[in-house]
């Protein structure tokens, strides 16, 4: 008599296969236009604000100046629109082009970053308002200091960095634009309306939808 087999128990039995989750894709959707929208939104903002102030010595006297982001480097401001029109195309795209353009979003944020950053000690805006304040291309700008706007501007941008990484990382399972296309970009099969013969309001509109009704 051969002995019976002892019952299997759940330590046995082999691991199940696990459902692919798409929570964090989803997730990831809300938080990349969150970052990306605020980050451009804050990168816009900073970049007008005031970055150095310093005095031009006029005569006997001293005149104030103040040089805003826009006037030290003009590129994290134009990376930012940069970024948004970017962020906005990812939906718009599929594939190879969608992967493309998250690569654009994220380097839209780091080169914004890296500009704010080297401009934040700048003071070739000053100098240059000085020479024309004096009207003396020597002159230079004298009790120069710097705002901490220039790192708001480069912590804006690295909000549209993150939003380009998560773009990068699960971008190809985001929605696109356009519903009425299937995935391989043609257009839905559209269903012909039902044609009744014995109402003439129903041929009528056959023939305004180009249709034969006869058929």
């Amino acid at each position: 008599m051969s002995a019976v087999p002892p019952p299997r128990t759940d330590a046995d039995a082999p691991d199940a296969p696990q459902a692919p989750d798409g929570r964090a894709g989803r997730r990831s959707v809300a938080v990349a236009l969150l970052l990306g929208a605020l980050g451009a939104s804050v990168v816009l903002l900073a970049s007008g604000r005031v970055w150095a102030r310093g005095t031009a010595a006029v005569g006997g006297g001293s005149l104030p100046l103040t040089a805003d982001g826009r006037a030290v480097t003009g590129l994290p401001a134009a990376l930012a629109i940069v970024g948004l029109a970017a962020l906005v195309a990812v939906f718009a795209v599929r594939g190879r082009s969608r992967l493309l353009v998250s690569g654009l979003l994220a380097l839209s944020g780091l080169g914004a970053a890296l500009a704010a950053v080297l401009a934040a000690d700048d003071r070739q805006a000053l100098d240059a308002q000085a020479a024309r304040t004096t009207a003396d291309t020597a002159a230079h700008v004298g009790a120069l200091t710097h705002t901490a706007w220039p790192y708001v501007t480069a912590a804006g941008a690295a909000l549209i960095l993150v939003a380009g990484l998560l773009a990068l990382r699960f971008g190809s399972g985001w929605p696109a634009m356009g519903g009425r296309y299937e995935r391989d970009g043609s257009p839905r099969p559209r269903k012909a309306a039902v044609v009744d013969p014995d109402r003439p309001e129903d041929l009528w509109k056959a023939l305004d939808r180009g249709e034969d009704p006869t058929r």
